[in-house]
């Protein structure tokens, strides 16, 4: 019995799930994805009439919606470090523009939510027209991340694919076999930044619906937005996995 059990809590899984919840992006990724699966599963439950189990989950849901946000405190400095890195970079130009722009979105959008994570906590007071106010604020903001995000995904999908194209064409066959193995290895790593950038630019895809349902401007259920958002929260939780595993 004991073999079972040292088998069960030294399996490799195991110590991956560890080394993976050590992180904080690791965490937060597993929070999210359980915060929006309990969305979904409130939604549903409730809506079959089963309203003491929905407010359960309904329950779950919000705490682990105010956790993630006290987790993300002083997060804003963390990507108004990262615009001002992007500044100098000499990479094409609309993408540093867009990442410029996400990365200042999203200081915004982390700024403001800081206030309505005090707020929600009472430990600043505001009216609730103030309130409503800043959190849209905050949401405005996570829109404009997001989709400055998918604005970098497909000007840096076009450029990857552009330089692939050119080292497949013709007049680039004629290398010795050094600079035929160079672009080998060329390709090899402009084929794992193209799906890594296809990857992300899938799950915001699927997260520019969130803040959009939010703020009104799309009609979506609170069961089409947990599928969604649990969606990519695994998503994005299997590239964090597979970033530990290195």
């Amino acid at each position: 019995m004991s073999s079972i059990a040292s088998q069960v809590i030294l399996h490799p899984i195991v110590s991956q799930s560890l080394k993976l919840w050590a992180t904080t992006a690791g965490r937060d990724k597993t929070y999210r994805a359980v915060q929006y699966f309990a969305r979904f599963l409130a939604w549903y439950l409730i809506r079959r009439g089963n309203t003491v189990q929905g407010a359960r989950w309904n329950n779950l849901k919000s705490s682990l919606a105010s956790g993630r946000k006290l987790m993300r405190l002083f997060k804003p400095l963390e990507n108004l470090q990262a615009a001002l890195r992007a500044v100098p970079s000499s990479t094409n130009v609309l993408e540093q523009i867009t990442t410029i722009g996400r990365h200042l979105a999203y200081f915004g959008y982390l700024s403001y939510d800081m206030i309505v994570w005090a707020h929600s906590v009472r430990f600043i007071m505001l009216t609730p027209e103030r309130a409503i106010k800043v959190n849209k604020t905050s949401l405005r903001f996570w829109l404009v991340g997001i989709l400055f995000s998918i604005a970098n995904g497909v000007f840096k999908a076009g450029r990857l694919a552009n330089e692939a194209g050119v080292l497949r064409s013709p007049s680039s066959e004629k290398n010795s076999l050094g600079d035929d193995a160079a672009k080998r290895a060329r390709l090899a790593a402009i084929a794992t930044q193209s799906g890594s950038t296809r990857h992300q630019l899938f799950i915001d895809t699927l997260d520019v619906s969130l803040p959009a349902s939010a703020l009104g401007l799309v009609d979506l259920n609170d069961g089409v937005v947990g599928i969604l958002g649990f969606i990519s929260s695994v998503m994005a939780l299997g590239t964090q996995w597979n970033s530990v595993s290195k």
